[in-house]
């Protein structure tokens, strides 16, 4: 349905997802996307920022390509038309109703992904014509749903409700989270966290390493009652966890983050003050790498899984 080799996709991450770490995760056979806020400062323009990226990216490779575009942002008209413009094959939308761009961009011929948390959201995406759902588990890295699903129970429950592909997100970082992915019913995986830790990411070192170093405690969930986020353990979200002891309202969680905290520690390397947007999978990553030998790595850990499973059945 993408046109792409491995059933692979690279995380649309804010603030990082750029041109270069896209076109190196889809010239090695996987999908990938691009943040139109990858790289850019505040005050900057998203819709010319985007457009830069998705060029600069086509000019490192000719294969498929995809743009996470964030439903409720402001100007996300303007954005699909340049997703439109510049020839993007593949979107990935998340956090609002698929239903009000999906007919848009698909008109466009654009392969169109939703992400998900709930089997209830699935099926409201597949009713309004998404071509697949992103099934992301409470594992994941960044903003994440209210229910709270780990991976290994979210993508069975939605793989039995649509008929529709599965991608399953969330604690994937290598050939075993491939393979159960594809047991527990997905036909491919998003990865972000694994991603970040590669030399294409434009993610500062010290995050790169803050992610090498994380164990499997790194990262915590905070601000449940604003918007449960997963992040790497730090400063910020020993902070943020004692309001939420405290019994912080959203409106006060809202007033302590304020705009910029995750490009404060994504893009700035403020990892400390930041809000550090990390899964639960940091702990297994213990290198720093290129975004190709993440996708061969995935693929051929998988199939030395799929190997070792068949001898031990016939055995």
């Amino acid at each position: 349905m993408l046109s792409i080799e491995h059933p692979v996709i690279q995380g649309g991450m804010t603030w990082i997802a750029n041109a270069e770490l896209a076109a190196a995760v889809s010239e090695a056979g996987g999908l990938g996307v691009i943040s139109p806020n990858a790289g850019m400062r505040l005050e900057d323009d998203m819709v010319q920022n985007l457009r830069g990226q998705i060029r600069r990216a086509k000019g490192l490779t000719d294969k498929p390509l995809g743009v996470n575009l964030v439903v409720f942002i402001p100007g996300i008209e303007e954005l699909i038309e340049v997703v439109i413009e510049e020839g993007i094959e593949v979107v990935v939308t998340s956090a609002g109703d698929p239903a009000r761009h999906t007919g848009r961009m698909k008109q466009a011929g654009i392969a169109v992904l939703h992400l998900v948390s709930s089997v209830k959201q699935a099926r409201h995406a597949e009713g309004v014509g998404v071509d697949a759902v992103v099934a992301e588990g409470f594992e994941a890295g960044g903003h994440n749903g209210f229910d709270e699903l780990p991976t290994m129970v979210l993508v069975p429950h939605v793989a039995d409700a649509v008929g529709i592909p599965v991608i399953a997100a969330g604690g994937i970082a290598d050939g075993r989270g491939l393979a159960a992915a594809f047991a527990l019913g997905a036909e491919g995986v998003q990865l972000g966290t694994r991603f970040v830790a590669t030399r294409e990411c434009i993610a500062p070192q010290n995050v790169k390493d803050a992610i090498v170093a994380a164990n499997d405690t790194g990262t915590a969930i905070t601000a449940r009652n604003l918007s449960p986020t997963r992040g790497l353990t730090n400063g910020f979200s020993a902070q943020v966890a004692e309001m939420d002891k405290h019994g912080a309202t959203a409106d006060e969680l809202l007033a302590f983050i304020g705009v910029g905290r995750a490009r404060m520690a994504l893009l700035e390397g403020r990892v400390e003050e930041g809000e550090a947007y990390a899964g639960a999978a940091a702990g297994m990553i213990g290198d720093i790498v290129g975004a190709g030998d993440v996708v061969n790595q995935l693929i051929e850990g998988y199939d030395r899984i799929v190997a070792q499973l068949k001898e031990g059945v016939s055995n």
